[in-house]
């Protein structure tokens, strides 16, 4: 047979199109052409495919070979196509059978001895071959990870002579069983912080709710210290979470699953340009906050970051995805974070503070605060202010200090509560029924509608504050939004910070 048919796939985003392999043998002068907007990379497999087949003691045909890449407008990338490319001259060539090959998706890069290399993306991979109803064949580095994807049957490839032999029918190989790595994760304990019974109450609602925060306070008072534990007191990740965290952190390292069923803490440096944060580049990759999906993305010294690195964070606030548009890519990746932020109240840091002078002018503090646009603020639930301790308190031996574990049962209570009445978390009540989910009474009602018009919240401002107030109810185990609910999370909203 001179023209064969394999079936692999792609990578945009998360995603996995399908691309069919066609690979003709003709007569006429030896050449290999590959076609069907191969990028550089994809181009080059030329050379290592005909090494690989030679050093596998396979016969390469000394004929006019054209492999089509289709569809022929989807760029290709990356060395994933080295298998498919390998095998379709293969079953061109009549060495080995092309009818167990239309059951299987192949995917893999090919070293020059014939061995098989991880890529990035076999979670996507996995699930779009598990829904055509395929088998996948990837490297034995990425078995693993693709194994995870519910309802995939794996084949974990070692080599070129291996999967022959698989294919063939001499030597079957066993499909991939997914195992999940056993234990539990340890994240730094709340009962780490002293004092500080404010900001460890915000702590517990943030968490509760999936509310943004924001900690302002001079510097050394454990803003950074309440931060790190707040992946601790979060409920587990979701089967689909622990999926779309693997699916983005392949591009880190696409054989790594150890960490798949841990919340992530991101915390990029203030130097972080735009696309570091929400992602960029001429082939669009994952930014901090898709890295952060379903954990906590922590920007200490927000002040100090650039305002355009800033204003790029707005709309994957609200959207909780993020779009990367390019001349050649549109790439979607999630991005369903949760923001905490810490700042220091003036350049200098002392501002309002009763131990030290603050040496800054108003204008050095207006500038100061100005990087954080009142938009940006606006999308921020919970405004915290962390005070300093004396150091009698610092200093005293704590033995009542509430732990993680103790906060995260009440966390998880009270998140059961909102996935049974409205199936998300608080902060994602979509709004077509935010008032039927935040339900008000005619006192509670009035009393909310006083207080938004003193301290002039936005529209916006307002409904998150509904919804923070509908998170300390849950807390409270709590059916109705009370007075006192209300109060409280209206007492969140730092009016100061307003630019």
């Amino acid at each position: 047979m001179e023209l064969s048919v394999i079936y692999s796939r792609a990578q945009a985003g998360i995603e996995a199109p399908p691309v069919r392999v066609e690979t003709h043998l003709s007569n006429g002068l030896p050449a290999f052409h590959i076609v069907g907007l191969p990028e550089t990379a994809v181009r080059e497999s030329k050379d290592r495919v005909r090494c690989a087949l030679l050093n596998s003691h396979f016969n390469f045909p000394d004929r006019r070979i054209t492999v089509n890449l289709a569809p022929a407008d989807l760029p290709k990338e990356g060395g994933r196509f080295d298998l498919p490319i390998a095998m379709g001259i293969l079953t061109a060539s009549g060495q080995v059978p092309q009818e167990l090959l239309s059951q299987h998706e192949l995917l893999g890069e090919l070293a020059l001895d014939g061995r098989l290399c991880a890529v990035p993306g076999a979670i996507p991979a996995a699930i779009a071959a598990s829904r055509a109803r395929r088998q996948l064949v990837v490297p034995e580095g990425s078995a693993a990870m693709a194994a995870l994807a519910p309802g995939s049957r794996i084949i974990a490839a070692s080599d070129l002579l291996t999967l022959s032999a698989h294919l063939n029918g001499s030597r079957a190989i066993a499909p991939c069983v997914a195992q999940l790595p056993a234990g539990k994760h340890h994240y730094p304990d709340l009962s780490d912080v002293v004092g500080q019974q404010g900001a460890r109450r915000a702590l517990e609602i943030a968490a509760s709710g999936n509310h943004h925060l924001l900690l302002t306070g001079p510097p050394g008072t454990g803003k950074t210290l309440l931060a790190s534990r707040l992946p601790g007191i979060l409920p587990p990740p979701t089967p689909d979470e622990v999926l779309t965290l693997l699916a983005i952190r392949s591009y880190l390292d696409p054989t790594a699953t150890g960490e798949c069923c841990r919340r992530p803490f991101r915390s990029p440096h203030h130097t972080a340009t735009a696309a570091a944060l929400v992602g960029g580049g001429s082939k669009p990759r994952p930014g901090e906050v898709s890295l952060a999906h379903a954990g906590v993305l922590f920007l200490d010294e927000i002040a100090e970051f650039s305002r355009h690195s800033l204003e790029a964070l707005r709309e994957p606030l609200e959207s909780g995805e993020i779009i990367l548009s390019r001349a050649r890519h549109r790439t979607r990746y999630p991005a369903r974070f949760q923001l905490v932020a810490a700042m220091n109240p003036c350049p200098c840091g002392h501002m309002d503070d009763p131990d030290q002078p603050c040496r800054c002018t108003p204008e050095q503090i207006q500038r100061y605060r100005g990087r954080l646009s009142g938009p940006l603020l606006d999308r921020i639930d919970l405004h915290v202010p962390v005070h300093r301790l004396l150091p009698a308190e610092l200093l005293r031996l704590q033995v009542d200090i509430e732990s993680s574990a103790s906060v995260r049962a009440r966390v998880v209570s009270s998140r059961a509560r909102q996935e049974q009445r409205q199936g998300c978390a608080n902060a994602q009540i979509p709004p077509h029924s935010l008032l039927e989910s935040c339900l008000l009474g005619r006192a509670e009602t009035r009393y909310l509608e006083s207080a938004a018009g003193r301290m002039k919240l936005s529209g916006r401002a307002l409904h998150r504050s509904l919804r923070v107030a509908r998170t300390i109810a849950d807390l409270a185990d709590c059916p109705a939004i009370r007075t006192e609910h209300i109060g409280e999370a209206l007492a969140y909203r730092n009016a100061d910070l307003q630019c």
